[in-house]
Parts: structure tokens; C-alpha cells; sequence
């Protein structure tokens, strides 16, 4: 299955380095990502807090699942409007990432 993750920190190299190395993920994507990632995953210049360019780009790359890492983009509620446009996305809704 492709992933996209979401973010482009140290939180989210330490996932793309996890995720790189089970045999279910076939490629990785990272929007913004950073140099570190790049070595790992394919990295998009979409900040991690445009909502309607990071549903643009998983309708682009069609990921079986979009990993949303950052908080802003959570408590935005990113998993919510991912979801509701049928993407899997793992990260706590826009009401639980307010907390």
C-alpha cells in the first residue's frame, strides 16, 4: 500500500523511517517532508496546513492511508475532511486534536 504522511519534522522522519521498513508499504510519500525524509520517502511541496492541497495530492497519489502527524493540521481537522472524501487517515478527529 502507498502512505502519505503529513508533516515534515522529526516526528514525522522518525514515522517514515518506521512505516519504510514493514513490507505492507510499497511507497512512501511526504508532504512537505524535509532533506532527511527525501532519502526515504517521495516528498511534495504541499505545506502540511493547506487542507484543499493535501486533498488535492491524495487524490493525485491515491494512498491507502494518509498518516496526519502535525497538530495544526489535526485540530484543523484534516482526518475529518479525509475521511469524509473516502480516504483512510490515521490521527485523531478535528474534536478529539482540539484537546
Amino acid at each position: 500500500m502507498d502512505v502519505l504522511i503529513v508533516g515534515g519534522g522529526g516526528r514525522e522522519h522518525a514515522i517514515a523511517l518506521a512505516l519504510s521498513g514493514s513490507p505492507r508499504v510499497d511507497k512512501l510519500y511526504c508532504a512537505p517532508g524535509n532533506g532527511g525524509i527525501a532519502g526515504i520517502a517521495e516528498c511534495r511541496a504541499v505545506k502540511a496546513a493547506d487542507m484543499e492541497g493535501l486533498l488535492r495530492l491524495a487524490g493525485e497519489i491515491k494512498p491507502g492511508l494518509v498518516f496526519v502527524a502535525p497538530d495544526d493540521p489535526l485540530a484543523m481537522g484534516l482526518v475529518d475532511m479525509l475521511e469524509a472524501n473516502g480516504f483512510r487517515a490515521f490521527g485523531p478527529r478535528k474534536d478529539a486534536a482540539i484537546l
